[in-house]
């Protein structure tokens, strides 16, 4: 499903999202550089072809293991963008871009967030977005709205099919999987999948949350946010932990799970990016990043259990410590809030602080085996992550 908050202020834009996918559905941190290109040439997206542009930007995105396009990115000139799925009356393409496609396409082709709203709209009307976009269910689709942000302010960008609206960002502005910019939203949106979505119960959430945030630490707060309890997390029967920004899967009818996290202060000083790398981050680590800085972090990652990836390492700590979060959590949590703070004022280099991230995982994953009990989770959750561990090859 996903989240995505901004707040503009005067010299600075706070930016923050999770990426709700799949449970398995592992997501990579992925960079590529400036480069130039025999304009026209035909570009594979996830679904189909475009023509490409002479001139790419520096890009670094987050994206899900199976696709070309990505879930967040940003690219060397401050541009940053988040992606929602929503649900609308406009009929989907069978094969068009997908919303991650625009998105990438957009950071690779703007320099500016009013730019890469073009990008975006021009595509759009020109070829249309559709395809599918699940990973268990490959049928799966629907339409996009977007936060594209960059130092000197932010637009929300919706669409239903090939039509769309915009809205620039005065303060604080979150989205779900709802449309929000009216009279659009009255006219397109589809009610009964956005009401499984549970999106105005967690864009309520975030608009709280963005309108008190102060800085990155904030923002961090924002997608850990598991709602009206702090540590623990609330299943529904119908779509699990959909209703908190914090996202986990474990419900009989639909379901998604928070599979990334990033956090950005944009201002014409530079842009600082902190991102997970990992799912969940109510257990996860924000480690700083930067567009034109390339780090090894292994294997990339797929919907099979590894230990070469970063994503996988931590899943082994996500999945144990979801079993009994109020007493697994404060195993850790201080410690590594402790550390992201120390960070925020003070940013390690990129590779220096992942190397960190991954021997206080190992330890963190150690505490939290030696305490687990009993799964507290409800009946319908434990199935759930019971079949995806199977699927995974997850032990344990």
């Amino acid at each position: 499903m996903c989240d995505t908050a901004v707040v503009v202020s005067d010299g600075r834009v706070l930016f923050a999202k999770n990426s709700d996918r799949d449970a398995n559905e592992a997501q990579l941190l992925e960079w590529h550089p400036r480069a130039r290109h025999q304009a026209g040439e035909p570009l594979r997206c996830t679904w189909l072809e475009v023509p490409q542009v002479a001139e790419t930007q520096a890009i670094l995105i987050s994206r899900p293991f199976w696709m070309w396009g990505a879930e967040i990115g940003a690219n060397e000139h401050g541009v940053v963008i988040g992606n929602e799925a929503v649900f609308t009356r406009e009929p989907t393409l069978e094969t068009g871009l997908t919303g991650m496609d625009l998105l990438r396409l957009a950071l690779e082709r703007a320099a500016t967030a009013e730019a890469a709203v073009a990008v975006i709209t021009e595509l759009l009307e020109s070829v249309g977005q559709g395809g599918g976009c699940g990973h268990e269910d490959r049928s799966f689709t629907y339409h996009n709205s977007y936060i594209v942000a960059d130092p000197r302010g932010a637009f929300v960008l919706e669409t239903a099919g090939r039509r769309w609206a915009t809205e620039r960002v005065e303060g604080a502005r979150t989205i779900s999987n709802a449309l929000t910019i009216e009279p659009f939203a009255s006219r397109y949106s589809e009610s009964v999948k956005t009401r499984v979505a549970a999106s105005r119960t967690r864009q309520a959430c975030t608009t709280a949350r963005a309108r008190r945030a102060k800085g990155l630490l904030d923002m961090m707060a924002l997608l850990r946010d598991h709602g009206e309890k702090s540590a623990d997390i609330s299943y529904a029967i119908l779509n699990g932990g959909m209703g908190a920004p914090c996202m986990h899967a474990g419900g009989l009818v639909a379901n998604s799970q928070t599979t990334a996290s990033w956090v950005a202060q944009l201002s014409d000083d530079g842009a600082r990016h902190f991102v997970t790398g990992t799912a969940a981050p109510c257990t996860s680590l924000f480690k700083p990043v930067r567009v034109g800085t390339r780090l090894d972090l292994g294997e990339p990652p797929t919907d099979r259990a590894d230990e070469a990836s970063l994503w996988w390492r931590h899943e082994r700590l996500h999945r144990r410590v979801t079993r009994d979060p109020a007493r697994l959590l404060p195993l850790f949590a201080a410690e590594r809030d402790d550390l992201e703070a120390r960070w925020v004022e003070t940013a390690p280099e990129p590779a220096e602080a992942f190397a960190a991230g991954d021997e206080l995982l190992a330890g963190w994953l150690k505490r939290v085996e030696t305490a687990s009990g009993v799964d507290r989770r409800p009946l319908w959750a434990r199935r759930y992550w019971k079949l995806r561990d199977a699927r995974a090859g997850l032990a344990g």
